[in-house]
């Protein structure tokens, strides 16, 4: 062991973990030696399990591991969370042990902002991970864990709906402010994939983002879809990145105005 690690051939990774042959590892290799470091029943949770399981943007760094209760020794670079964890709680990914998603988005829910945690439900939504229903019912399992009341209330059926961009999720609360209901959110209308719709009003809403529509064949593309709309008796609306940034004042009374007409 002593020559392998004098001549190179092993790097320390964590207590009795080793790399072979270089010192840097891939994020995933990390992951993997801050568990094996930490003992057989440890998995890697928090935002790192968040990570792993692709729902939040990789940030390298130090590693969240969860241990029994009873393991009480720092490691470097990882920080410990003690808890004991249920079977279903505990599986892997990418030979990983890992908390399930569910699980995962508890911890995570205890650990960032509601506007982080939507992204993050949301984006295990579009990965098939798990669904709205699916993580409103698993959180009666989880009561009196920290993070569990943050995402009830983010999965709110009055106030969540899913999107796929952080732009989409800036739009909700401003139409809520207008006083609209709940939209239909990446529905299919008119042969063509919308950002919001409410159905009982008639409206269809997209927003478009920075990078969006900058070419003559995107913007036809967007009068065609517009067009589909109208002639179904359909209002469609469209507003831009920076309206919905930077004027969501006049985005919240433009939707008023017409709901006002719709109704």
């Amino acid at each position: 062991m002593q020559h392998r690690l004098a001549t190179g051939r092993l790097h320390p990774r964590g207590r009795g973990v080793y790399a072979v042959g270089r010192p840097d590892v891939p994020r995933n290799g990390q992951l993997m030696a801050a568990v094996l470091s930490c003992g057989p029943n440890a998995v890697v949770s928090h935002e790192s399990a968040a990570e792993l399981w692709g729902v939040r943007p990789q940030r390298g760094g130090g590693v969240d591991v969860t241990v029994p209760p009873h393991i009480r020794r720092r490691r470097p670079g990882i920080r410990l969370h003690r808890h004991l964890l249920a079977p279903d709680d505990r599986t892997e990914r990418e030979r990983i042990p890992v908390t399930a998603i569910h699980r995962t988005l508890v911890d995570l829910a205890s650990v960032i902002d509601r506007r982080a945690l939507e992204a993050a439900v949301n984006e295990a939504d579009k990965l098939g991970l798990t669904d709205p229903e699916s993580l409103r019912a698993a959180l009666g399992r989880y009561a009196g864990n920290h993070g569990v009341a943050d995402l009830r209330q983010v999965l709110d059926r009055q106030t969540f709906a899913l999107t796929d961009s952080e732009l989409e999720r800036r739009f909700l609360p401003i139409a809520r402010r207008a006083g609209l209901p709940l939209p239909r959110t990446g529905e299919r209308v008119n042969g063509f994939k919308v950002d919001f719709y409410w159905p009982e009003l008639g409206l269809v809403v997209e927003t478009d983002g920075l990078r969006y529509h900058r070419t003559p064949a995107a913007q036809a593309r967007d009068r065609r879809r517009d067009q589909a709309h109208s002639a179904a008796g359909l209002t469609p609306l469209r507003f831009t990145h920076a309206q919905v940034r930077y004027e969501p004042r006049y985005v919240e009374a433009t939707l008023a105005a017409i709901a006002r007409r719709l109704r």
